[in-house]
């Protein structure tokens, strides 16, 4: 009896400890929190700049009741820790927002580049999907990314909320003396940014006194998909009742099992589903054999977040199967390879550029579970 309850002690204990390496403790009753800034002595040359800072920008926020640390050696991680020491950009962002993972190599290069100089990132994950709350799909989307710089999962959208953020990816830079000073919505303004970071770093130089070089040449990361912005592209398609507005054979908000029929004509931006689905808050997965999803798109990308038991999917564009060069990262000729990860699925890279096509999924067996069509 007593061996039996030492081992239960022995496998809860076990269990903690493993927990305590995913999930942060949780105050219910946190409300932001502002930093404490650094104070300049009152005979430093900076102390009249901290003065004259404290009169035009914010003190940064701190993070609150985190749901979890990646890449912190199971330790919390604070901003208030780093107020006076370190430059902190703080990176909104959530793992299958296809204008997050385009940012990626960039916070990556930076990383690399002036971790040692006095940078520190800090990628707040805030889910736009309840799957995207759970730690390990967040672990396997760092990894999968190449992330090394601390990520903290904002579940409940807490420090989002302090920093009255409403975008993906959303950056913030955090000089050595807590003030916000500078920050950016979406993709984008890379060079701007870097440069903003060479400034601060310089910045903290002075102020403890230290005299290491900051490079100025300015990040290139290899392997970044160039999108041309001057021309329109799609605008974000949602499955799920909540926001499926843009459904159009179907009833938009309606939850639970729809027969949709196929339309005679197609018109551009509008989704069209065929067969039987189960529609709820944030997906839609077909329940029958041979379903389809028809949209007409404009861009040069396709994507979708999905998760799908394993069988590939029939592709067709414009009437015809995908040519074997304009299949994404998650395609080959003209089928769809998306499988049980759910995460964001690259469809098509149209290598000729920017056009207009019908889109034709032929979906063989029921499963597929459909949360967004994103576009580039």
């Amino acid at each position: 009896m007593c061996i039996s309850m030492v081992l239960i002690v022995a496998v809860v204990s076990g269990i903690i400890y493993l927990n305590s390496k995913k999930k942060a403790e949780r105050n219910v009753n946190s409300r932001a929190v502002t930093v404490t800034p650094r104070v300049a002595s009152p005979d430093s040359p900076d102390a009249a700049v901290s003065q004259e800072k404290s009169k035009r920008y914010e003190l940064a926020k701190e993070i609150t009741t985190p749901d979890g640390f990646i890449n912190t050696d199971g330790k919390p991680i604070t901003v208030n820790g780093l107020i006076g020491k370190k430059v902190i950009l703080i990176d909104f962002w959530t793992y299958s927002c296809i204008n997050c993972q385009r940012t990626t190599p960039y916070l990556n290069a930076w990383y690399e580049k002036y971790r040692d100089k006095g940078l520190v990132i800090i990628g707040v994950h805030t889910p736009e999907f309840e799957f995207e709350k759970d730690y390990q799909n967040v672990l396997d989307a760092t990894k999968r990314l190449g992330i090394k710089y601390p990520v903290v999962l904002d579940n409940d959208y807490s420090t989002w909320t302090a920093y009255e953020n409403r975008y993906w990816p959303r950056k913030y830079l955090i000089d050595i003396d807590g003030y916000v000073v500078y920050d950016h919505i979406g993709e984008g303004a890379y060079e701007e940014t870097e440069k903003k970071i060479q400034e601060l770093l310089e910045e903290r130089e002075t102020a403890l006194g230290m005299n290491e070089e900051i490079s100025k040449e300015i990040s290139k990361p290899t392997g970044t998909l160039v999108v041309d912005s001057s021309k329109t592209r799609s605008p974000e398609i949602y499955f799920g009742a909540s926001r499926n507005e843009h459904l159009g054979n179907g009833i938009t908000g309606k939850r639970g099992s729809q027969i949709f029929t196929e339309p005679k004509t197609i018109a551009p931006g509008t989704l069209y589903l065929v067969g039987s689905w189960d529609i709820q808050d944030e997906f839609a997965e077909n329940k029958d054999k041979n379903a389809k999803i028809i949209f007409r798109y404009e861009g040069q990308n396709v994507y979708m977040v999905a998760t799908n038991p394993g069988f590939p999917l029939q592709a067709l564009r414009d009437g015809k199967p995908l040519e074997p060069l304009d299949g994404g990262d998650d395609a080959k000729a003209d089928r769809l390879y998306i499988g049980p990860e759910e995460r964001l699925y690259h469809l098509i890279y149209d290598r000729s550029g920017w056009g207009e096509h019908t889109l034709e999924i032929i979906i063989e067996n029921p499963g597929l579970r459909v949360f967004t069509f994103t576009f580039g």
